[in-house]
């Protein structure tokens, strides 16, 4: 039974509590209860000693701006850093995820993915090994998938953007994808460009079932913006509304009927839109979608705290209400099967050997055989042979029905905690979820008190609906 985590996964909660006390000492009480369900993981088998919910988000605002390329993913970060920090252009110009963080130096500096694979304060730490899952050989290729860019700009203190390849331009396309749902799950905010250069959005399909059908099923699909980006390019069409229109369609074919849909340009690349009255209406359009993204940047860190906290609730909710079960109907799975098997094969085997013992028995001829002391040998290596088989049974099965079950969800691994509760040690006869218990079940409600607390916390501190003076 696992206990806690590594050395190595000891030392980086460590560091990250050091690093988030100055900053928010709240967080550190949040740390401390995401490893009160690590140890209620451990006991369940659904989180390996490598592995701790305080890895699986990112305790840094994150920002994540994806989309196709030429969608100018690049250019939208140029211009809110208000340095030419990426590269720009119609073709795919960067084939890597830029992670973008401040810096006091006053000299841009780009460093390689090892820098942020081997660094347990960025969000990529070890995203080496998930890429060796998806494809043999390309996690020891780090560099060719990420690189880090410091900036010395006063606008991203705080916070880290992650600018991405485009997807329909990568050749790594599978690797591409599995970081980009990693990048997902851990953004505070994700802003999907698309480029209304190109109006017809089933080039694009695939791209948009990936970003747009899996945000849908998210919690947390309010942090994904979709923006039609370089929407100053059909000015010139006979109806601009019906390029948006298109889009906005293909967004809801995915699944996306709410939310809100942006439209967006760049004036300092934009094309000039000779109509001024049109021109000043593109501009009104552009000011109020950028002033409402930008506003959700500005306010990205005071999410990120209540995003944290809601995660930590979240988890325990998954633990309970979708983790157990689904390992608790494994094992009932299993252990059908399992005796199923024995009544088809140990069982007629068993009669058999019974059947012989008391037939030679009876007439005295296996005295004459074995002897005494051989008879009993030989009946306690009969029985040593079905607990073999019975064993064997018991093991193929439950690889068999684990090969069915997810190995990987935000919440723990169902496979490994079927695995975990299907060792050759555990009974059959009263199948039930191992370390899954009164006192795992109290110490789950005590967490979501706790998670309630802290978001109590946090509205006392940015809300007053009494409107007391808070310093009375």
């Amino acid at each position: 039974m696992l206990t806690g985590p590594d050395a190595n996964l000891k030392a980086r909660i460590k560091s990250l509590r050091s690093h988030i006390k100055n900053e928010n000492p709240l967080l550190v009480d949040v740390v401390d209860h995401f490893c009160e369900l690590d140890k209620l993981a451990y006991k369940l088998g659904i989180l390996t000693s490598k592995e701790s919910y305080t890895t699986d988000i990112s305790w840094w605002p994150l920002i994540s701006v994806l989309g196709t390329f030429s969608a100018g993913k690049s250019t939208f970060i140029n211009h809110y850093v208000q340095t030419d920090l990426q590269k720009t252009g119609n073709q795919a110009v960067d084939d890597r995820f830029t992670v973008i963080c401040y810096s006091s130096d006053d000299k841009v500096r780009v460093l390689p993915g090892l820098a942020l694979d081997a660094d347990p304060r960025f969000p990529f730490y070890q995203i080496s090994d998930e890429i060796e899952k998806v494809s043999a050989g390309e996690g020891s290729r780090i560099d060719t998938y990420l690189q880090l860019k410091t900036c010395p700009t006063d606008l991203i203190k705080g916070k880290i953007f992650i600018d991405s390849p485009g997807f329909d331009a990568d050749a790594q396309r599978t690797s591409t994808l599995r970081i980009t749902d990693h990048i997902i799950n851990l953004s505070d905010l994700v802003l999907v460009l698309f480029d209304a250069r190109h109006p017809e959005p089933g080039a694009m399909r695939d791209t948009l079932e990936h970003l747009v059908a899996g945000t849908v099923r998210r919690n947390d699909s309010n942090k994904v913006l979709f923006i039609l980006n370089q929407i100053d390019t059909t000015a010139g069409e006979d109806n601009a509304e019906e390029v948006v229109a298109a889009w906005q369609r293909a967004l809801a074919s995915g699944g996306l009927v709410s939310g809100r849909f942006y439209a967006t340009y760049n004036e300092d690349v934009a094309v000039h839109i000779e109509d001024k009255a049109l021109r000043e209406r593109y501009q009104r359009k552009r000011d109020a979608d950028l002033g409402e993204i930008y506003q959700r940047i500005s306010e990205v860190s005071v999410e990120r705290v209540y995003r944290i906290i809601g995660s930590l609730e979240n988890t325990a909710n998954q633990i309970e209400n979708n983790i157990v079960p689904r390992v608790r109907e494994a094992t009932s799975t299993w252990v059908k099967r399992v005796l199923l098997i024995d009544v088809l094969v140990l069982f007629p085997v068993f009669l058999a050997m019974l059947l012989y013992f008391i037939k030679h028995i009876g007439t005295g001829t296996a005295f004459d055989s074995f002897g005494k002391t051989g008879l009993i040998s030989a009946i306690f290596l009969a029985l040593l042979l079905l607990l073999v088989i019975h064993l064997f049974v018991r093991s193929f099965v439950a690889k068999w029905v684990a090969k069915s079950l997810p190995e990987k969800e935000l919440s723990g691994s169902v496979r490994n905690g079927f695995l975990h509760n299907t060792r050759w040690w555990q009974p059959l006869a009263r199948p039930f979820v191992v370390g899954w218990n009164k006192n795992a079940r109290e110490k789950l409600i005590k967490i979501r008190e706790a998670a309630n607390r802290f978001v109590q916390t946090l509205n006392d501190e940015y809300t007053n609906p009494s409107g007391e003076r808070k310093d009375m």
